[in-house]
């Protein structure tokens, strides 16, 4: 009976010593700065985003799926340092705040600072490199200024949810703003005559040349396009944040980023005669 008693004793003392370590174990957890790094590298994976129709960033090989491009050759590096795998996530711009808050990505490259995202995704502040804001339109329609295309009559093109739809907005409120879900369906909306613009990256927007679809302008006054990276808000991610800020400020201070990118849009014959002399990405 007493040793019953007793076992009785030690069990109820281990029930609730384990009540109060485990509360104490979560909370070193999110103090823990490293929390999000060490998830990652136990893992073994880097789970990042990948779009098809947004060459040369991301370029799925149509026959073997596997893909390539000088954003996920970016992942692939930040994936190396941290020792693990890249594992793409097939997504688009507009859904990236969700994938972060369903845990589907770690991180996400070429993004821009947007205020309603921003509310769930921690930016890095420093770019890893800055392209700017231009438009392609239908073969001969160039335009000079932004104010050319602020009319009621004029029809502009933006991936749904993307920072490319708030400056469509900010800048041409007169005009009518058509959002689509991707590139792709923006580009047919500009081929079928429905569309006087879309507006793009720059860099995006010479790539989309190159196919003979349109004309690509950089209207005044240019405004500039900060390309960072993104994580999830949660706690234990300043480690993570940490890591990837210190391998953008390699990437830029060395001139790796600005090396991969100038080949990556050579190799691809895209002519950048278009930005100003004094433009720095």
């Amino acid at each position: 009976m007493m040793f019953n008693t007793i076992r009785n004793i030690i069990a109820a003392a281990a029930i609730g010593l384990s009540m109060l370590v485990a509360p104490v174990t979560a909370h070193a957890d999110e103090n823990d700065p490293n929390t999000v790094i060490n998830e990652i590298r136990a893992s073994g994976v880097l789970k990042v985003p990948v779009m098809t129709g947004e060459e040369p960033g991301y370029i799925k090989d149509r026959t073997t799926g596997k893909w390539s491009g000088f954003y996920y050759d970016f992942l692939g590096e930040i994936a190396t340092a941290l020792g693990v795998t890249l594992e793409p996530v097939e997504t688009t711009w507009g859904n990236l705040a969700a994938d972060f808050q369903s845990n589907k990505i770690d991180v996400a490259i070429g993004v821009n600072p947007n205020p309603k995202r921003g509310l769930v995704v921690d930016y890095l502040w420093e770019p890893l490199f800055t392209d700017a804001w231009a438009v392609l339109t239908p073969k001969g329609k160039t335009v000079k200024t932004w104010e050319e295309l602020n009319d009621p009559s004029k029809t502009i093109v933006v991936q749904k949810g993307s920072t490319m739809q708030i400056v469509a907005q900010a800048l041409l409120p007169k005009a009518k703003i058509t959002p689509v879900e991707d590139r792709g369906l923006a580009l047919m909306e500009l081929q079928s005559n429905r569309a006087d613009a879309v507006l793009l990256a720059v860099f995006d927007a010479l790539e989309v040349s190159t196919q003979k679809i349109g004309d690509v302008s950089l209207p005044q006054p240019i405004l500039r396009n900060p390309a960072t990276l993104a994580v999830a808000r949660k706690p234990g991610n300043a480690g993570y944040i940490n890591f990837l800020t210190n391998w953008v400020q390699q990437e830029r201070s060395l001139g790796i980023a600005q090396g991969r990118l100038a080949k990556s849009w050579t190799d691809r014959g895209i002519d950048l005669s278009i930005l100003p002399k004094e433009f720095s990405f």
